[in-house]
């Protein structure tokens, strides 16, 4: 007989060990020797190392449109937060550290949340993961260490007008999942996030402009049935490019999804599925061209 873990005896357990998770982390951040960003600016920096935009209210598929508009609410409320927020030399930002909690009594809404073993259901605070996926976004266009990272294990939803590489995004949860980085250059940086025309937009800015440029690319992309079950697939690269020569200094590899397709099998688009054949023709006809 397996032995159950105390988070998982009742709802009660696990409320009590969420708790015991947001003290630790508190404890952890008080004992900590990183110092972390806390000074806001209204002036903005003058070079725009990346921006970006994202939609805030997606089609997804058996989701309730009343938690996808909450959402907004709980972005607006986390740009009021982030918007300005300078990183020096040597500091790091921590997401949660700069939102703070999101329960009802800070005007957070129930949105979408990812539940530990019920999938995904509301909670106060939900939709959050888009403004944190947002910010690792810019980040991965810039030089700026990334020091904590929780990767969505899963394939959620299908795509909605996704324009950026699969797998990319960060999992955070008040406040013991937090997604933080470090500024190791020699420079102040600065993030802007604000709502516009039904979009999330962001921009990551600096005193002057990085001698490095760089590109994500994702490839190998497909579908795979693995039993029962579908995956999807890809490798995701980043590109280190040279500002003045445009020579590719580097590529490396920073992700390698395989995730599991939680939503209807249906809603894969057929041409993108490979069975195990193709994928072993593939790798046949890889190995024929390298020699």
């Amino acid at each position: 007989m397996t032995r159950k873990l105390f988070c998982d005896i009742s709802p009660m357990t696990y409320k009590i060990s969420v708790k015991k998770e947001i003290l630790l982390r508190h404890i952890k951040n008080i004992l900590s020797k990183e110092k972390l960003a806390k000074t806001h600016s209204k002036e903005e920096l003058p070079n725009i190392v990346k921006s970006h935009s994202s939609i805030l209210i997606r089609k997804l598929h058996g989701v309730d449109l009343r938690l996808q508009e909450n959402k907004v609410t709980n972005i607006m409320l986390a740009c009021n937060k982030i918007n300005g927020i300078i990183i020096h030399p040597g500091e790091t930002f921590s997401y949660w550290s700069t939102v703070g909690p999101t329960g009802k009594k800070y005007g957070y809404k129930e949105g979408l949340v990812i539940g530990r073993k019920v999938g995904l259901t509301a909670g106060y605070g939900g939709g959050l993961c888009q403004m944190a996926n947002m910010i690792h976004w810019l980040v991965l266009n810039s030089p700026l260490d990334v020091t904590e990272l929780h990767h969505h294990s899963d394939a959620l939803f299908p795509d909605e007008r996704r324009t950026v590489p699969f797998g990319t995004g960060t999992s955070v949860c008040y406040n013991n999942l937090d997604y933080r980085f470090k500024n190791n250059t020699d420079q102040d940086v600065q993030i802007l996030v604000w709502c516009e025309n039904g979009e999330l937009c962001g921009e990551l800015r600096s005193e002057r402009e990085f001698p490095c440029r760089y590109k994500l690319v994702e490839e190998n992309h497909h579908f795979r049935k693995e039993g029962d079950d579908y995956y999807r697939i890809s490798q995701v690269y980043r590109i280190v490019i040279d500002r003045l020569t445009n020579e590719e200094l580097y590529k490396e590899l920073i992700l390698d999804n395989h995730s599991e397709v939680l939503y209807d099998y249906s809603l894969i688009p057929k041409d993108q599925i490979r069975d195990d054949e193709n994928v072993k023709k593939n790798k046949r006809n890889s190995r024929k061209k390298s020699k």
